[in-house]
């Protein structure tokens, strides 16, 4: 059996970036040509930084609040997102085909909120993915999990047919009821989803050494919004986030269930691509609510 790692100091260089070898994105430069257009759509060239909005949490836990209606709580806000991340029951049902934005398709799934989410498994087969034209695949990746080795194998299979026809897999690593959530944990969980293929991975901001997660990961993070917070809040995590190395935000309930979902997604679009500081962009914020 291999021994544990537990070896002190670790060096993460935080503040030596990524070599980007001819492409803007951080370990994407060896991708086939395909790959890179799709991860184009998702990731702003101009910024090397994307805001997702993230509305697929019914595919476990039902009409979550907020997304009752997604034709009127989230068409509209679609224009000021990068990305659409959804699954492909709303995608064909509620989605207008002419929506401008490209679209990170859920790919797992099995359990309900009522069972043990990590025994999940692939729900979604590639041409269909390839049909509804998706810019990339996310699948659940349970480290630590009761089904981790399978969850782990679900990526690795999904990141095969990605690269078979150029979609790239995005890996959100899922966090149980009684695992810590600190850096230590990300970067195990970040690194191994690397490691294994996922072109680039979601997971949750941490206030302390979230830089040693991001730089010990060698392709893109994108921060996970997690659960309501005060917007002023919301938008000083996001801001903390990319300033430590993030490449953008993939938010949910931080914008659609937001006072102002609009004013919301908009201010966190100027911290993510315009490193508008969080006092600011919440001063935004509130002058965009008000004249709504």
């Amino acid at each position: 059996m291999p021994e544990t790692d537990n070896r002190e100091p670790k060096h993460y260089f935080e503040h030596i970036p990524a070599p980007d070898y001819g492409f803007f994105l951080k370990g994407a430069s060896s991708f086939d040509w395909g790959m890179k257009n799709r991860l184009s759509q998702i990731f702003n060239p101009r910024t090397g930084h994307t805001v997702m909005l993230a509305i697929d949490h019914g595919y476990f836990q039902g009409p979550t609040t907020g997304l009752e209606r997604v034709d009127l709580g989230i068409v509209p806000l679609l224009p000021y997102a990068d990305a659409l991340m959804c699954t492909r029951g709303i995608l064909r049902s509620t989605i207008p085909p002419t929506a401008p934005r490209s679209v990170v398709m859920r790919a797992s799934g099995g359990p309900s909120i009522l069972k043990e989410l990590s025994d999940e498994e692939i729900a979604l087969d590639i041409e269909d993915a390839l049909r509804m034209n998706v810019a990339a695949l996310a699948i659940q990746v349970f480290i630590g999990g009761e089904f981790e080795t399978r969850s782990v194998h679900n990526m690795t299979r999904l990141v095969d047919m990605g690269l078979r026809y150029g979609i790239p897999v995005m890996a959100v690593t899922a966090v149980g009821k009684n695992m810590a959530r600190d850096a230590r944990y990300f970067r195990l969980a970040c690194r191994i989803c690397a490691e294994l293929g996922a072109q680039f991975v979601k997971t949750y901001y941490v206030p302390e050494d979230f830089a040693t997660v991001t730089a010990s990961c060698p392709v893109p993070i994108v921060m996970a919004g997690g659960k309501k917070l005060p917007e002023l809040e919301a938008l000083t995590m996001a801001c903390n986030a990319v300033k430590e190395g993030a490449a953008g935000v993939d938010m949910g309930r931080n914008i659609f269930q937001s006072d102002a979902p609009a004013a919301m997604i908009q201010a966190v679009a100027r911290v993510v691509h315009e490193q508008l500081e969080p006092v600011e962009a919440y001063e935004l914020y509130q002058e965009l609510r008000h004249q709504a």
